[in-house]
């Protein structure tokens, strides 16, 4: 294991190499249409690795730090079950699936972190990650009529908080500050990012996410590892592997906590099952959890557009064979979205590129 936080041209420890010099342009792997025309490309570099660090594809430099955001939630939800406090409080399927969500902040979502957030003795105000519109019309409609606004508790990461609370309070810790970088919340966090990533984190770049917690900058191939060692936990200390087999559970069994209405992680993961666990993050960012095949994805557009790292995590899976063509048929609106003008006429849409690599 690397002693210290690697540069990019040196890879990582467990084995994980570089596919592209750092110099190089990832490539154009999705482009959007309007009419006969493409209009826009999006460039990006993907990772598919095992849990042994094997990078089994690999397109663009993946050696370059990036920033996980959301789409590496499945990963700080770890602490929570391995810390006793999932079991302490009851959390099943739906909170936990909740501590990995970027949810819509709908009824449903916000229920059941208001239910939980009751249960380990807090209250919204205790959530630090401020407060959020829906990423639902019908719920901000609602809203609206009722003369409201969105308190914390709506905010797309607030599962993930109350899971960082449920720990805070399990283990007798503040609750308050609980997302600074020394707070122990944060630190058993960077910790087992430091064992999944395979890397010493200490000296890696790291800013402030948009829900207030810590990110770390981590080559996106660590990432991909680290989602593999999710999908393939036998090589993982008893506690850690019966954590990470209890996160994909949840994940698959609850699809819509996990997004939401409308949602590509929700839809594709309706659609799969257990072959695919997806998580979207802010910027581009896009990791997947393949079980059947013990592997781990981990994507990054260069812009910073969801709408092509969504795209890009479609064609992936299509490129693995998770998803059949039945498969791609049946989604084909998700994997391959509509762009509609203001009166929803479609005028074109988001796609593989024509010379995409995968």
């Amino acid at each position: 294991m690397s002693s210290t936080y690697p540069p990019v041209t040196e890879a990582r420890a467990a084995g994980v190499t570089a596919t592209l010099p750092a110099s190089a342009a990832n490539p154009v792997v999705v482009e959007v249409t309007r009419g006969t025309m493409v209009e826009s490309r999006h460039r990006a570099a993907v990772a598919v690795v095992d849990a042994d660090g094997k990078v089994v594809r690999g397109w663009g430099d993946i050696d370059r730090p990036i920033y996980g955001r959301s789409a590496i939630k499945p990963l700080q939800a770890l602490p929570l079950i391995e810390s006793g406090a999932a079991d302490r409080y009851g959390l099943g399927d739906a909170e936990i699936a909740l501590a990995c969500a970027s949810h819509n902040g709908e009824p449903r979502h916000v229920e059941l972190v208001g239910a939980w957030l009751a249960r380990i003795g807090c209250t919204i105000g205790d959530l630090e990650c401020g407060g959020q519109w829906p990423s639902h019309d019908a719920t901000v409609a609602a809203l609206h009529r009722a003369g409201r606004a969105p308190t914390a508790v709506y905010n797309n990461c607030s599962g993930k908080h109350a899971g960082f609370l449920s720990t805070a309070r399990h283990l007798g810790e503040p609750t308050r500050g609980y997302v600074r970088h020394e707070h122990a919340v944060q630190q058993r966090i960077l910790g087992t990012l430091e064992q999944m990533t395979g890397l010493r984190l200490c000296d890696a770049p790291r800013g402030i996410d948009g829900c207030g917690i810590p990110v770390i900058g981590v080559p996106l191939g660590n990432i991909a590892m680290a989602m593999a060692r999710l999908a393939d936990a036998d090589d993982l200390p008893p506690a850690r592997a019966a954590a990470a087999r209890r996160v994909l559970a949840a994940m698959a069994a609850e699809p819509f906590l996990v997004a939401g209405t409308d949602r590509f992680c929700t839809v594709v993961m309706q659609r799969a099952g257990a072959k695919a666990v997806l998580k979207t993050g802010a910027e581009g960012v896009h990791t997947a959890v393949l079980p059947t095949l013990g592997l781990g994805v981990a994507l990054k557009v260069d812009d910073g557009a969801s709408r092509a790292a969504e795209a890009a995590m479609g064609q992936v899976l299509r490129h693995l064979g998770i998803l059949t063509e039945a498969d791609a048929a049946f989604l084909a609106e998700t994997l391959t979205p509509p762009v509609r003008n203001r009166a929803g006429l479609e005028t074109g849409r988001v796609r593989p590129a024509a010379d995409c690599p995968f």
